[in-house]
């Protein structure tokens, strides 16, 4: 499967399992107020861009050792890779790979579908927020690097390549896409963000339809005093651990 369809196929099917019609301008325009929120202006498009490559270029020395020193642990801690990339949608709903370090073992698949098979309570809550609490499949370096968002580092990758901003909704998977239900237009009007408003509003302890909200609020409300104020927040949230798991 290629990284994206064509603009001219009008279904895209997603990790062969769920299947969505592409949104054309027309019906992003249907969803209310979207052709007025600040997020589609030039000063989001070019101003934001450019203060996105201009921070990660300045922290890129830190970012690099940091890098260096987890991908290090990861290899010694468990067998198999030390990058994950998985399959997200990104803005105007095209695909993507974003990038994450392994925090998980490799036959990860098969572990997760016996341990929901033998816990009804734990596929509840899988189905509903698509995150286990205590999910069988991640390693203890793994569950360190999630606990304080080290995972996320090989994101900055996909904000240089422009396939995600530093702030905006975090990226979602195929089977999220029906939990935004007539609400996706609005996730597909920017590009997700290594971090968001949902990131520093709870996170995973906040139901799915909260997340949902947040997303819409930023992109109807953004602003580039907002997207400095998340950044800011997001290092409390990320050292106190909030809603991490």
């Amino acid at each position: 499967m290629q990284e994206y369809q064509s603009p001219q196929s009008r279904t895209a099917t997603l990790e062969d399992s769920y299947s969505y019609t592409e949104i054309d301008s027309r019906s992003v325009a249907s969803y209310h107020r979207i052709e007025t929120v600040p997020a589609v202006t030039v000063r989001y498009r070019v101003v934001k861009r450019c203060l996105d490559v201009f921070l990660v270029v300045i922290a890129s020395p830190v970012i690099l050792l940091a890098v260096g020193i987890i991908a290090a642990m990861v290899v010694v801690s468990s067998p198999g890779p030390v990058f994950y990339s998985h399959r997200r949608i990104r803005k105007n709903a095209a695909f993507f790979s974003m990038w994450k370090f392994r925090t998980m073992c490799v036959n990860s698949a098969e572990v997760l579908e016996e341990y929901l098979a033998a816990n009804p309570a734990a596929r509840a809550e899988w189905n509903k927020t698509h995150k286990l609490r205590i999910d069988p499949r991640i390693t203890p370096v793994g569950l360190f690097l999630r606990r304080y968002s080290l995972d996320e580092l090989p994101q900055f990758w996909n904000v240089l390549m422009g396939q995600m901003s530093l702030v905006g909704p975090r990226p979602i998977v195929a089977a999220e896409v029906e939990k935004y239900k007539d609400r996706f237009g609005c996730y597909c009007r920017v590009k997700p963000g290594l971090t968001g408003l949902w990131q520093v509003s709870g996170r995973s302890e906040l139901s799915y339809d909260e997340r949902v909200a947040l997303d819409c609020d930023y992109v109807e409300r953004w602003s580039l005093r907002r997207d400095f104020v998340i950044l800011l927040r997001t290092f409390s949230t990320v050292i106190n651990q909030d809603g991490a798991y």
